[in-house]
């Protein structure tokens, strides 16, 4: 077999392997060592074990995941963000869909303090779901609201995928988390649209709440969420600001986070215990993908499969307009298969080529790649933040009811990603502002 057929009967087996539900990473580096070995033998595929995951784990840009991931879990175990939802509540119940819009709000704050869309899902799921089914909330809009308000959890800062995105595509950090930040910001204000509108055209879905709420515990709840803006204040200012790098800003916010836990008295020993102990389990599943990952781009550029999928795809159109609405195509369909985090590190050594030879923006592509990655956290069949979703009510509501709840959610992302496409801009705009361009 030539080394173009071997990299595609590696591709297959890997299909293979991840359709059955072998875990990625080890599903990666088990095809990664066998392709290299039949490439270029034995002593090359072992030493490939012994040098390229130490490549990968050794950037120093990737010691900020556990920092940031620990950051999540303490401000969630230390309910450090619960104050967020309830304050959007007091002061939007009035308005239209108000609980929903409050969900909304409040995972946009608890995204800036955690980096993953399951996590924002789970933890404001707790919180807002059983609020807007007990005000009368229709299930669909409560749960589908909650699920896809999650997906802002990879996109406003810190963010694991812009990181993992930076680490391989050699970008700024901080840029992607700036850019990342305003798209993030479009689209918390595009769901809320959604909502406002679904609830005008059918006000049956949100009853409008009719308790009094004075002005004292409205500015008393307002007063509640001084512990997650101390955080996310103390984090933004350190990154935009050039104070810090995003590892000292992810050790940062957790120690912040530890100490306003405490200051609270709502952290304990248990809770940090369990906080650090699902940083542990998080980081190393993240670390063997990245290194499967790592391994795998090795062995496609040993075999030439990458170039040919390039050559291909550029081949299909001179058009560089065509050949991202392509990607942007292949994305949304394998978001209905594959977890962000697989499909991230599956693709990139095919696709980074493409997009550097086109000449395109590595910060506005990563955006982009980000919130299309996202938008499959909430199709079918494997919308995680669905499941996530589903755990956390139980029998109350089917899975067909939240996946039907997100509908015309996915319709205002797909019109974001679009507007991102034809008008990158709108996601470059921040740094062009901030670096006085």
């Amino acid at each position: 077999m030539s080394g173009v057929q071997i990299g595609f009967a590696g591709l297959a087996v890997l299909l293979l392997l991840l359709a059955i539900r072998v875990p990625i990473g080890i599903a990666l580096i088990g095809v990664s060592f066998s392709g290299i070995w039949a490439l270029v033998g034995w002593n090359v595929a072992w030493g490939s074990i012994g040098i390229i995951p130490y490549q990968f784990s050794a950037n120093w840009v990737l010691s900020s995941i556990p920092m940031f991931l620990l950051l999540g879990f303490v401000s969630y175990h230390a309910q450090l963000t619960k104050g967020l939802f309830d304050a959007a509540r007091v002061w939007l119940a009035r308005l239209p869909g108000g609980l929903a819009i409050s969900a909304v709000i409040g995972s946009s704050g608890f995204a800036a303090v955690c980096g993953s869309s399951v996590a924002c899902s789970a933890a404001m799921g707790r919180i807002a779901v059983p609020e807007m089914l007990k005000s009368k909330y229709h299930p669909e809009l409560a749960t589908g609201t909650v699920a896809v308000a999650g997906t802002i959890g990879a996109l406003i800062p810190p963010s694991i995928l812009m990181i993992l995105y930076g680490v391989i595509a050699r970008q700024s950090v901080p840029q992607l988390f700036i850019a990342g930040f305003a798209i993030g910001i479009l689209s918390a204000i595009a769901y809320i649209l959604v909502i406002v509108i679904r609830v005008k055209l059918n006000p049956a879905l949100a009853p409008s709440v009719s308790t009094s709420i004075g002005r004292a515990e409205k500015w008393r709840a307002l007063g509640d969420t001084w512990p997650i803006l101390l955080v996310m204040l103390g984090i933004f200012a350190g990154i935009f600001g050039g104070v810090f790098t995003a590892t000292e800003a992810g050790g940062l916010g957790a120690s912040m986070a530890c100490v306003v836990g405490l200051a609270k008295r709502t952290l304990n020993w248990q809770r940090f215990r369990l906080a650090a102990v699902e940083t542990l389990i998080t980081t190393s599943a993240l670390i063997i993908i990245g290194v499967g990952a790592s391994l795998f781009a090795r062995f496609l550029a040993l075999s030439g499969v990458g170039s040919v999928i390039s050559d291909a795809v550029l081949g299909v159109s001179d058009s560089n307009l065509v050949i991202v609405l392509l990607i942007v195509l292949v994305y949304l369909v394998l978001g209905c298969f594959l977890e962000p985090l697989g499909a991230l590190l599956l693709t990139m050594p095919i696709v980074l080529p493409i997009i550097e030879s086109g000449g395109h923006n590595m910060i506005w592509f990563g955006v982009l790649l980000v919130k299309l990655l996202e938008i499959g956290m909430i199709t079918p069949p494997v919308g995680m933040n669905i499941f996530v979703i589903k755990g956390v009510v139980g029998n109350t509501v089917s899975l067909t009811s939240i996946f039907r709840g997100v509908l015309w959610f996915l319709v205002a992302d797909v019109i974001l990603v679009l507007l991102m496409v034809f008008f990158p801009e709108i996601t470059l705009f921040p740094l062009r502002f901030l670096s006085g361009g």
